[in-house]
């Protein structure tokens, strides 16, 4: 979507997956600038998570309008479905993913059919340069300070070094 902001479709398309990787930038290279003009996966991340946080809220709020008609008429299941949606909502206003709301198991039948994007469990691939694909560097530190509550997998990868090593492969084939 021209660059910054995630567009609809893709948003649609991602809202089918078990889970999401998400690929972050971890290097520097003048030839290749950055779309926000600096490095800094962190920024990127939340980025990324403040959308799909909104498209997230604006599912569960099309829901609870759903369930508010039905309460109105007396409905006990659509009060209890209120309740429960209300948590999500304001954990989603304070900027947490569906993932680490407090709900109980039992609960989350309320956003079953929604298949909330925040919901989804998260892998961080760091794509670094080629000396950091065996420690990291600051980037991915940074990264990881920055997950370390959540559960989730950090992965570290030179992308363009991977690129290589297949490109060799087929160059033997």
């Amino acid at each position: 979507s021209q660059g910054e902001g995630i567009g609809n479709t893709f948003l649609a398309d991602i809202r089918n997956t078990d889970a999401l990787i998400h690929v972050l930038r971890c290097f520097d290279d003048p030839n290749l600038p950055h779309v926000e003009g600096s490095v800094d996966p962190v920024r990127d991340k939340e980025t990324v998570d403040l959308e799909l946080a909104i498209k997230d809220l604006d599912s569960v709020e099309k829901k609870m309008q759903k369930l508010e008609k039905l309460a109105k008429i007396g409905e006990k299941e659509a009060k209890k479905g209120l309740e429960v949606l209300e948590l999500y909502k304001n954990h989603l206003e304070n900027f947490q993913p569906v993932r680490t709301a407090a709900v109980r198991d039992r609960d989350r039948q309320w956003i079953d059919d929604l298949f909330l994007l925040t919901a989804k469990p998260v892998m961080y691939v760091c794509n670094v340069d080629d000396s950091s694909a065996v420690g990291g560097n600051r980037y991915t530190e940074m990264l990881r300070k920055a997950v370390a509550g959540e559960e989730t997998e950090v992965l570290i990868i030179a992308a363009a070094l991977e690129a290589d090593i297949a490109e060799l492969e087929q160059m033997e084939d």
